[in-house]
């Protein structure tokens, strides 16, 4: 991954920082459910009755009456999606005084449903956006349909030449590692530490899940035009540069937009106007509202909630094409780190990753894949090496995909070998160490007489025997010499021992924190007396900002100085570049 990048797509996942009110949107406010909406709440409710029996009490002596989830039980025009979950209602017997039992119901806020006081709060609003974009779908005999990427000049098409699961079937998360082919670009050179760029589509089943959720099933080969509003109040407005000319609906919503991204609230504000049932208008402009932020990084946000499943939830919103190219962002290509070296695999490029998994939740009824990572697993399902078994003599035709790579000329080993460097990866956070220590191994062998500085390694994982990535490969660079000292943990194995012990042991690891604990005065005699580096890669949410904790920990400690002292000197190793990370949210 390249460096300091903190938070990617989805890609496959969203960033930590929560949805706070810009001052700088011009909002409008918004009185109450007006009485239409009130009625179609009562229509379509009216089996919830006011009685105290019935509601949501806050108090002993004070009902509140909730909204009921007034979606229809199904999405129209769009198949393969299923109906998303609404207000989730408990019912337990209640028993009145001529001895009938009347179910009591407790309403619970969701996606498409929200509770006192927001349900009944005025709100603020942002400013409908100006449209900008004028868009027609034109049917042409002659059009030469394109496939794959439109910039392929700034790609290169390499062949898959290898795919292993590194991890045992039964672990939490599915590792790859994947070979690239890459001899047939000679110019196509990267050192350790680089990462390169995967552009892959959107998934063919919401792609056509979207065509018919739009109406446009049947226009889905029509040319695409796309052009300014000549009335438009948008200041600087452009047609997107990633928008090409001349190209069809189906290929447009495969490979230039970013169909499952995060619809943001001034894309919700829009879908406002496009929407006809009042109740469900109403839940809109609440998630896009100051009032309702904390429902929206609940139900949108934090659930990485996509355009299309939005769409399913709320059937009545029937937005036009325009709309979505205004609205949804470029489909980005993917980053990766090189987990190998030209020296030990010349024409071949490595890389890991663990196919991520969203798992069913509020907005999502069924549990989906990365889109890069389960379109890569799917590519190679029919010819994955599993761990332990033998590769298939047969030669199957291996897949091709898209590449171009992303020199980063920061986080590289120290071009002096004699200096000593930490390294911090757990999990596939150790791919880009692989190729350190390849490029290391081979330097060593082709300059016996040169004297190479202390290396060090922090690895960590769930199970020993289960997700332990390149273990072959690390005790054989340990025992050559190549790496001087492994330090890995086993979190959910140390965790079942403690559950045992009955005196737990002081010295176990559970993170590769606890490991940088256990020898810090190794790693602060590296980093402040023999001018080493650290490196860190892998998940910026927790384990770096874990990592950057108790480093400033150690600091203090070992140098017996405030916390104010600890962070220059932190500041001052980041700033010579000898604290490099490459991590990602």
């Amino acid at each position: 991954m390249a460096s300091e990048r903190t938070g990617q797509f989805k890609v496959d996942a969203g960033d930590s920082a929560k949805e706070t009110p810009d001052s700088s949107i011009p909002d409008v406010q918004l009185n109450l459910l007006s009485l239409t909406d009130h009625q179609n709440c009562d229509s379509v409710g009216a089996s919830v009755e006011s009685d105290s029996k019935f509601a949501a009490a806050t108090s002993s002596s004070a009902t509140q009456t909730a909204v009921p989830d007034l979606r229809p039980a199904s999405s129209a025009g769009s198949p393969g999606l299923a109906p998303q979950s609404g207000g989730i209602a408990s019912v337990s017997p209640e028993t009145q005084t001529g001895g009938a039992e009347v179910p009591h119901v407790a309403l619970a806020a969701s996606l498409t449903c929200s509770l006192p006081p927001l349900s009944e709060s005025s709100l603020n609003v942002p400013s409908l956006p100006p449209p900008y974009l004028e868009v027609s779908l034109q049917e042409v005999h002659t059009m030469v349909e394109i496939t794959g990427p439109l910039n392929k000049e700034t790609l290169h098409e390499v062949p898959i030449s290898r795919a292993a699961q590194l991890t045992r079937g039964d672990s939490v998360k599915t590792a790859l590692l994947l070979e690239m082919d890459i001899s047939a670009y000679p110019m196509m050179t990267y050192q350790p530490g680089d990462s390169f760029d995967v552009v892959c589509p959107n998934r063919t089943s919401e792609v056509e899940n979207m065509l018919h959720r739009l109406g446009l099933q049947d226009q889905r080969k029509h040319c695409v035009r796309v052009s300014l509003r000549k009335d438009t109040k948008k200041k600087g407005a452009q047609v997107p540069s990633y928008i090409p000319q001349n190209v069809s609906l189906l290929y447009l919503l495969t490979w230039c937009l970013e169909i499952r991204s995060v619809p943001k609230k001034a894309f919700l504000r829009a879908l406002v106007e496009n929407t006809s049932d009042g109740v469900q208008k109403r839940r809109l402009q609440e998630l896009c509202s100051k009032q309702g932020a904390a429902d929206y990084n609940l139900y949108v946000r934090d659930q990485s909630l996509s355009v299309l499943e939005l769409l399913a939830a709320f059937p009545s919103c029937s937005p036009p094409l325009s709309l979505l190219i205004e609205h949804l962002p470029k489909l980005q290509p993917r980053p990766y780190s090189a987990a190998s070296s030209c020296l030990r695999h010349p024409g071949k490029l490595h890389f890991v990753f663990n196919v991520v998994e969203f798992p069913a939740c509020s907005g999502q009824p069924a549990r989906r894949r990365g889109l890069c990572t389960g379109w890569l697993f799917d590519l190679v399902d029919s010819v994955l090496v599993f761990p332990g078994k033998a590769k298939s003599a047969s030669n199957p035709t291996m897949p091709k995909i898209h590449v171009s790579l992303r020199p980063n000329c920061t986080f590289r080993a120290p071009s002096d070998p004699s200096v000593p460097f930490i390294m911090v990866g757990p999990g596939t956070g150790v791919a880009p160490f692989i190729g350190f220590l390849q490029q290391r191994e081979k330097e060593r062998q082709q300059n016996p007489e040169v004297v190479f500085g202390e290396t060090w390694l922090f690895f960590g994982c769930r199970h020993k025997d289960r997700d332990y990535l390149f273990r072959e490969d690390l005790e054989g660079f340990l025992s050559s010499g190549t790496l001087n000292h492994l330090k890995v943990c086993f979190s959910r194995d140390n965790q079942e021992k403690e559950a045992e012990e009955v005196v737990p042991s002081a010295g176990r690891a559970r993170y590769v924190q606890h490991n940088l604990v256990l020898n810090s005065q190794h790693v602060t005699n590296i980093l402040l007396k023999q001018n080493g580096c650290l490196y860190v890669c892998g998940d910026a949410k927790n384990m770096a900002k874990d990592v950057n904790d108790t480093l400033m920990e150690m600091i203090k400690t070992e140098l017996q100085v405030d916390q104010l002292e600890a962070m220059k000197t932190v500041a001052r190793l980041r700033e010579e570049k000898r604290y490099l990370q490459d991590i990602w949210g």
